[in-house]
C-alpha cells in the first residue's frame, strides 16, 4: 500500500498514529511492543513526535526499541541513530533502559554484528533465530539502498546480522545492518520517504523490474505481514 501525503509535516504525523497503534495492539494481545527503528533524517521528525505529542500514549514499559542499522561510531557522533534518537525521544518518555537494544557502535562492525545477533536471539520466537518485529521502519536512500543493504550487496545471506565494511561513496561503511531474513519477518512494515532527491529511485523500485541488487530496497517483501509505504508528494513525483 502506497499513502501519499503533501509533506514531511502530515506524513510524521500519520506515522505517528501509526505507531502508536501498532503499539497498543501489539501490547494487548502480545504483552510487549518490539520495534526496529530506521536512522536517517527523515524518520526524526516523528521521533520528535512521539516524544513530545505521543510521549504519554503507549505503555512504554512494555516497548522494545531495536535498529535496523547502526554507524559504528560513538554515541555521541551526529552519525550514531541511537544517539540522536535517545535526544529527541528515549530521554522524553519513562522507558527502563534496559528496553533500550542498541548495536554497541564502540566496536569494530564484525564484533558488534555478533553482539547484535546475540541480542536478537534473547527475544526469538522459534524457530526463528530472531524476534518478529511487531513494527519494522526503515527508509530509502537517492540509490535504493535501505537499512545498510546497499546496491550490489549480496542478496542471499543466511545470517541475522551483517557487517557492512565495504566502501560506499567513496568511503568505508563500518555499519551493522538486519538482513532481509529479519526484516522479511516483520508483522508490518513502514517505509517512510521524503524529499525530491527520492523520486528517481522510488519511480524505479515500482515502475521497473524486480532488480533486488541494483535495488536493495526491492528485496523487502514481507513473509506474513503487510508493507506501507509512506511517501511525500516530493518523493513521489515521478511516479
Amino acid at each position: 500500500m502506497i499513502r501519499v501525503f503533501k509533506d514531511i509535516n502530515e506524513l510524521s504525523q500519520f506515522a505517528a498514529n501509526s505507531f502508536t497503534e501498532t503499539a497498543n495492539q501489539s501490547i494487548a494481545k502480545r504483552g510487549r511492543f518490539l520495534v526496529a527503528l530506521s536512522g536517517g533524517s527523515t524518520p526524526m521528525q516523528l521521533y520528535k513526535l512521539l516524544g513530545d505529542s505521543f510521549h504519554d500514549k503507549v505503555d512504554w514499559s512494555r516497548a522494545h526499541f531495536f535498529w535496523g542499522d547502526e554507524r559504528c561510531v560513538p554515541v555521541d557522533d551526529a552519525g550514531n541513530s541511537y544517539g540522536q534518537t535517545k535526544k529527541v525521544l528515549f530521554d522524553k518518555i519513562n522507558i527502563p533502559d534496559e528496553n533500550i537494544h542498541r548495536v554497541l557502535s564502540d566496536l569494530e562492525p564484525d564484533s558488534a554484528a555478533r553482539e547484535y545477533a546475540n541480542t536478537l536471539s534473547v527475544f526469538a520466537e522459534p524457530p526463528l533465530d530472531w524476534p518478529r518485529f511487531d513494527l519494522t521502519l526503515l527508509g530509502m536512500g537517492d540509490d535504493g539502498h535501505t537499512a545498510s543493504l546497499f546496491p550490489n550487496s549480496p542478496v542471499e545471506v543466511d545470517s541475522p546480522t551483517l557487517a557492512v565494511t565495504a566502501n560506499y561513496q567513496g568511503r568505508p561503511a563500518n555499519r551493522v545492518t538486519l538482513t532481509p531474513k529479519v526484516l522479511n519477518s516483520s508483522r508490518n512494515i513502514i517505509f517512510l520517504v521524503s524529499g525530491k532527491s527520492k523520486a528517481a529511485a522510488l519511480s524505479k523500485v515500482f515502475n521497473d523490474d524486480y532488480m533486488p541488487a541494483e535495488l536493495p530496497v526491492q528485496r523487502i517483501t514481507p513473509e506474513d505481514g503487510s508493507l506501507t509505504w509512506l511517501i511525500d508528494e516530493e518523493s513521489g513525483s515521478l511516479l
